[in-house]
């Protein structure tokens, strides 16, 4: 046992035992003035699906993670520091070899519909997440897990098959909510979160009123909650100009400049984990043939595509999903440059001398990815890589082109961990689970997640996590050409804490929970 480990988890233990019981506000959230209560948030989403549910082991959409976030609360909470601290587990804990967890709820907790929180409802819900046919976004991380058991009222055992130093990271994302025991309605928003849900308009608008009996002090100071999905950028910045709409995500980097000097909006920009993609399915051709799959990443200009789409708003992606926010980053790996000539004895290799391509597209993966996809066009010319640009319809993108067609655009807002990262997207089980945006399926690098979970020495768990990005790079098919900045904008009048989180954009998605109006 690695002498380091043990005592920060158990100093962790400790700390976060001393915080259960007062939970006030996490901490960085210190506030820029006093919150005042009242009025209706209204949110304008650009990432949603006709598809979306309040079932916990369905879609991913930023509407989705919101509006679970609203209505629900995770055992755990990230908070804008990027700590964990409690949340519906005021602590937790493993034994020495990191693969039996105790989490202790908190006490006193209901549910919306007046049940009291407790073991059992924990127990209900992550197993949920292993059924058969699910697709959650957490489900190749549980899969892991041999016993879920309620140890006793407010006491929750997890058992897993391997050693995980990172688990209760997993139990901090939007996906990990919890719901009462039984609970298998996907219309069902009941929880304990914040804001109760009173309409469901799946790809159009949720409405939430204010939980009265909210358990959290100096959080959900809206009287009411507005999520309404708006798919194009110009159509959100009109809408929050013209007053229909208080705040939104995704701002169209290209008119950020602008929209920044109107004088009735704010501009919110942190750094992140959050990637920009074209990935290429590894199962369908062309991109069955790894010459082909490198000469399309070598066909593109990364420093054009941050000066002209990201307007400098981030910095240049390597086709892995890591970056330097990460603990783990390897910055040894050679950075991949725009080479056409490189990209043309690829494609020779491959036994081509041209190569017609279609890249689907539209404006739900990131604002400004269509003219992402023209400018990769032009790029990729020089490099005798013809790209059709195909724009597709917003509301059925998800379900009907990422995934299913040859190439297409993407976005990830990152993960908290890199085990949550690259276990949850790159590897065989994530293929499984309908999370694999690429179709790699690589037995050395399954191997590594495995033991990157397990492994307590930190200079060898550093050294898998380098080796499992040089893989990824080199052997896999994501074309990540671009990090970005979590960019949301509000009017004047929305007031938010001086630190925003950044694991996920809108300040890790609980902009709701944690906002209110001057």
């Amino acid at each position: 046992m690695d002498k380091t480990f043990r005592l920060n988890r158990r100093g962790f233990l400790a700390s976060t035992a001393a915080m259960g019981a007062g939970l006030m506000l996490a901490p960085g959230l210190a506030q820029a003035a006093e919150p005042k209560q009242g009025g209706t948030f209204r949110l304008g989403i650009g990432d949603f699906s006709p598809t979306d549910t309040m079932d916990v082991t369905s879609n991913d959409t930023k509407f989705y993670n919101i509006a679970q976030l609203c209505a629900r609360n995770c055992l755990i909470e990230i908070a804008p520091d990027g700590s964990l601290i409690p949340e519906l587990a005021e602590s937790w804990g493993s034994d020495d070899t990191a693969k039996v967890w105790t989490f202790k709820l908190r006490s006193g907790v209901t549910f919306h519909s007046g049940k009291t929180l407790d073991a059992q409802d924990v127990v209900f819900t992550l197993g949920r997440h292993l059924e058969k046919g699910t697709t959650s976004g957490i489900k190749p991380f549980l899969e892991d897990v041999e016993t879920f058991e309620a140890a006793g009222p407010l006491e929750v055992k997890i058992t897993l098959k391997n050693a995980n130093v990172d688990f209760p990271a997993i139990l901090a994302t939007p996906n990990a909510v919890i719901v009462a025991d039984g609970n298998r309605d996907p219309k069902d928003g009941n929880g304990t979160g914040p804001y109760i849900l009173e309409n469901w308009q799946p790809g159009v608008s949720a409405s939430f009123k204010k939980n009265p009996n909210y358990w959290k002090e100096g959080r959900a100071h809206f009287d009411a909650v507005e999520l309404i999905g708006i798919a194009d950028p110009s159509a959100r910045t009109s809408a929050l100009i013209g007053g229909k709409i208080d705040a939104y995500n995704q701002v169209d980097l290209k008119t950020v400049k602008l929209l920044k000097a109107a004088p009735t909006v704010n501009i919110l920009s942190v750094s992140s984990k959050a990637h920009y993609c074209f990935p290429m399915m590894m199962d369908m051709d062309p991109f069955t043939n790894q010459a082909v799959v490198d000469a399309m990443r070598y066909g593109i200009n990364r420093q054009d595509m941050v000066d002209r789409i990201l307007n400098g708003y981030g910095t240049v992606g390597n086709d892995q999903p890591i970056n330097a926010s990460y603990r783990y980053f390897n910055a040894d790996l050679p950075q991949r440059e725009y080479d056409p000539e490189k990209a043309k004895s690829l494609l020779k290799k491959a036994g081509m001398d041209h190569l017609a391509v279609t890249l689907n597209v539209s404006e739900v993966p990131f604002s400004g990815a269509t003219d992402a996809a023209v400018l990769y066009k032009e790029h990729a010319k020089a490099a005798g890589i013809d790209i059709d640009v195909k724009r597709v319809p917003d509301d059925s993108y998800w379900d009907k082109i990422w995934t299913h067609v040859p190439l297409c655009a993407t976005r990830w807002s990152g993960r908290l961990t890199e085990d949550i990262m690259i276990g949850g997207v790159y590897t065989t089980s994530a293929a499984n689970a309908g999370w694999n945006e690429t179709a790699m399926k690589d037995p050395q690098l399954d191997e590594l997640v495995i033991k990157g979970r397990s492994e307590l020495n930190e200079d060898k768990r550093r050294q898998m996590y380098y080796d499992m990005q040089e893989i990824i790079r080199d052997r896999g098919s994501n074309n990540i050409f671009a990090f970005a900045n979590f960019t949301d904008a509000t009017t004047k009048k929305v007031a938010t804490p001086e630190k925003l989180g950044n694991d996920r954009e809108l300040d890790s998605m609980r902009a709701p929970e944690r906002w209110w109006f001057a």
